[in-house]
């Protein structure tokens, strides 16, 4: 017996399929009978297939040639993710060669309307490779009835989508620290936001935020600034936090103790100050203490961190301080501080932490009258309500901050630290954490219900739905649908300026009333 040409064969199969329009056939053929929905996830055309598209196709061939063999109709059609990060970041790069800017910038000369026409141009260049090569590995689908997600009859579809979530009274307005990539200018989801990590170096510093006078204390906290005061014996008192992402530093309103730990007052010989911090935090400042007993002194009191709620500190910079000198720059109370990580004091910057924004909303830092100080612009640039770094990106300013700060005689130590660090999947730039004004989707209400739900169904391998998929389900949070796009599906929402009037259209045909 000679041996198999494998390749010659396969053609051969595909050749006879063609020849006899297999794949229609068996659809006229079982177009009565009982139907099993597939829809196809679909990719963006703006690539040739790699391995996980053809992964994904050949799962997605079986469990469809399956069910059709079982007596089921099964419709197939291709997909095309038309919209997003992928097509604008085509054109951004020509619009940066073309006009020496992108992205919004780019977007203010050429006009919307131009710019959405140069993404449709490009968005099916490699349909017909698509094509080829998924035919090529066997695949039945349907590429003539294909859908795309720019096509006005999808866009309409999930305007009705999103209408009913509007009317079952499950979509909001609201701020919400999340991922946000600078160089897309939006913010992506938390499932994107996970996708990808990468180990970076940042820098690691500790400053300083020296106490108040007594008389510029609240009533409430003088005795426990007195005792400090008193067993400093006369040297500076300040409270230490250390954070890796100095740039978050200019928009300084809080700090954060944890109520039940025990605070120490420590003599740093050097400086000649007294910080109040964790004994765990003293391996920050001095690496191993043992050793350091020499350049350091803890002093006899010791306070709780309950005691230390509401003392106030000077500020690092004085950019925000007129708006938040009477609800700020106090020490504020949470149990998420860690003893094990920095100094035990964490400094508070609500518009780029999600701990931040909830403790200074809670406390009456920031309120819906009051919102953080946020001095980035898009492209996560410094605005000039930060005159000294103005237009500085955020991550390259790190040292400029740091640099002023040791002028001003506030950083108390300074080093580099290695860690897994987030990036964004598209642009694989790093991630910050951005308060930004969004649409929402409730979801966390419904997780009982999914979680009841997913009892009901049946998984292959069964580990994936008690594993996995129910860890995902259980954590679900309220999802950002909004983007900061042009390239994309309108969101069907029309409001006023002071966002008390909000119109809802669910079809073209209610807009065009």
């Amino acid at each position: 017996m000679g041996s198999i040409n494998f390749p010659a064969e396969e053609e051969r199969v595909l050749n006879t399929w063609n020849d006899i329009n297999a794949f229609h056939r068996q659809l006229e053929l079982t177009k009565d009978l009982p139907p099993y929905v597939f829809y196809d996830g679909p990719p963006f055309a703006t690539g040739t297939p790699h391995y996980g598209h053809l992964l994904a196709s050949t799962i997605k061939d079986i469990i469809p040639r399956y069910w059709s063999m079982r007596g089921r109709f099964v419709e197939r059609r291709f997909g095309w993710d038309t919209h997003g990060v992928p097509i604008e970041q085509i054109i951004d790069k020509k619009l940066q060669e073309e006009l020496g800017v992108r992205g919004r910038a780019a977007v203010d000369q050429i006009g919307i309307k131009e710019y959405n026409r140069r993404c449709r141009e490009v968005v099916l260049t490699y349909a017909n490779e698509w094509r080829k090569i998924i035919g090529r590995v066997g695949r039945w689908i349907d590429f003539d009835r294909d859908y795309q997600t720019m096509h006005p009859s999808f866009m309409e579809t999930c305007w009705w989508v999103f209408g009913q979530l509007y009317k079952k009274g499950l979509v909001y307005h609201g701020a919400r620290v999340l991922p946000y990539s600078t160089a897309l200018n939006t913010p992506l989801s938390k499932s994107e936001a996970s996708e990808e990590y990468k180990d970076v170096q940042d820098p690691a510093i500790t400053v300083n935020f020296p106490v108040l006078p007594i008389e510029e204390q609240p009533e409430g906290v003088r005795q426990s600034v007195q005792e400090a005061l008193d067993a400093a014996q006369g040297k500076n008192v300040n409270f230490v936090a250390w954070t890796t992402t100095p740039w978050t530093l200019p928009s300084n309103v809080a700090l954060c103790a944890h109520p039940d730990y025990e605070y120490l007052l420590v003599l740093d010989k050097e400086s000649d100050n007294v910080y109040i911090m964790l004994e765990a935090g003293l391996k920050v400042l001095y690496k191993d203490p043992k050793k350091a007993k020499d350049k350091f002194q803890t002093l006899p009191l010791k306070l709780k961190g309950s005691e230390l709620a509401g003392i106030r500190y000077k500020p690092l910079f004085t950019y925000f301080h007129s708006q938040f000198k009477d609800f700020g720059f106090k020490v504020l109370l949470d149990t998420y501080v860690k003893q094990d990580e920095g100094v035990g004091i964490v400094h508070q910057s609500p518009a780029f932490g999600e701990d931040d924004y909830q403790i200074s909303w809670r406390e009456g830092v920031i309120n819906a009258d009051r919102q953080p100080p946020n001095p980035l612009n898009a492209a996560g640039e410094y605005t000039s309500e930060v005159p000294d770094f103005e237009g500085q990106h955020v991550k390259a300013a790190d040292k400029n901050i740091m640099k002023h700060l040791e002028g001003e005689g506030r950083v108390v130590r300074k080093s580099q630290i290695t860690h897994r660090y987030p990036h964004c999947p598209r642009s694989k730039t790093p991630l910050i954490q951005r308060a930004v004004p969004s649409w929402f989707i409730k979801v966390e209400q419904s997780v009982p219900d999914l979680l009841s739900n997913l009892e009901k169904t049946e998984w292959v391998p069964s580990m994936v739905k008690t594993g996995r998929f129910h860890q995902w389900l259980a954590s679900a949070k309220d999802w950002n649908v909004s983007r900061n796009r042009y390239w994309g599906t309108p969101l069907p929402l029309w409001v006023s300026d002071d966002m008390k009037e909000v119109v809802c259209v669910s079809s073209v045909a209610e807009l065009k009333k």
